[in-house]
């Protein structure tokens, strides 16, 4: 493997507004999966393994459709294939409107022999007959890949060593190297979802905040039948000073974990504030928080699961103790 350095080119804005086609190869367990999936994060339109004759009407059909970014994966599974893809790669720029990347993604042998121990996994090439260019063992079949893919790591616009990056790190240098106008990260976009524990915390939430202990609206007449988007009722839960020192604390959690969530390569973070029904502290709350994040540019969004329930009496959670501090409760 060659050891020349590779300088961290990224797609200039230019570059960022013109259809483009994104051929991501290299040898198998060097990471080809992982940057697809962060290609597709990235709003590209990718197919894996596509047979080389259909690349060319493949980019017809999707400049037709307003696909301007796509993304084909292309390895030594598709096999005799392989042979014409230098020849179609060329035609790409001169019979689409496309422009064309190819990045390869490599990584040392002694890598690709532990990663194959670790999965288990049989290589590609162990699947095709001696006589018809396969190999048995691992090394021999790393070995085969490595020169039939020499053309296309030679003709690369950037070649990526996996040999030391996580998969976190191949995500994060993926979208450094093609997101949107060379940016350097795709923000993680944090969610925040209220609801009422007596229907069942959202099994998508990743943290969850149990607010019951927080005075409750529901038990001022006037305030029972709003909803905690209301302002009267934002005011009577935010202005307690309970509630100023719990979103205080939350708060300096959230400062601190969400960018080691990012750093960990997370797309969305799902954050669940509950109370009894749903309908007036979590709902405050959870506007608020989102408010404070958004407001420091933590991409942020609300939703209100349980807002509209009409809560009825006697309810199952009331047989089973639920609403300790009255029917109904919320």
């Amino acid at each position: 493997m060659s050891d020349e350095p590779q300088l961290p080119r990224r797609v200039s804005s230019t570059e960022a507004e013109r259809p483009t086609v994104t051929v991501v190869t290299g040898m198998s367990g060097a990471g080809k999966s992982t940057a697809l999936h962060a290609l597709e994060d990235l709003s590209f339109y990718c197919v894996d393994n596509l047979p080389t004759p259909l690349i060319l009407a493949t980019l017809e059909v999707c400049a037709k459709g307003g696909l301007s970014r796509v993304g084909f994966g292309v390895d030594v599974r598709i096999r005799s294939f392989l042979h014409d893809l230098g020849r179609v790669l060329d035609a790409v720029p001169k019979e689409s409107a496309y422009a064309l990347r190819v990045l390869f993604l490599d990584a040392s042998d002694e890598t690709l022999l532990r990663r194959y121990s670790e999965t288990r996994r049989p290589h590609p090439l162990s699947t095709v007959e001696p006589h018809e260019g396969g190999a048995i063992a691992v090394l021999d079949g790393i070995g085969i890949e490595r020169e039939r893919l020499s053309p296309l790591r030679a003709r690369a616009w950037r070649v990526i060593d996996t040999s030391t990056l996580s998969v976190h790190d191949l995500r994060r240098t993926v979208v450094a190297a093609l997101g949107p106008r060379g940016s350097e990260t795709l923000r993680m976009t944090t969610r925040f979802v209220s609801f009422g524990f007596k229907y069942g915390a959202p099994v998508e939430a990743d943290l969850v905040f149990d607010v019951r202990f927080l005075e409750n609206p529901y038990f001022v007449p006037a305030l029972r039948e709003l909803a905690g988007t209301d302002a009267s009722v934002a005011a009577y839960v935010l202005d307690n000073p309970e509630t100023k020192e719990l979103l205080e604390r939350v708060l300096s959690l959230l400062r601190f974990t969400l960018p080691r969530y990012e750093r960990e390569g997370k797309a969305y973070l799902t954050v669940a504030v509950g109370c009894t029904g749903g309908r007036h502290r979590s709902v405050a709350i959870a506007e608020r928080l989102a408010a404070v994040l958004s407001a420091e540019g933590e991409p942020s969004h609300v939703f209100h699961r349980d807002v509209a329930r009409v809560s009825t009496r006697g309810s199952h959670a009331d047989l089973l103790g639920g609403g300790a501090r009255g029917k109904g409760e919320t």
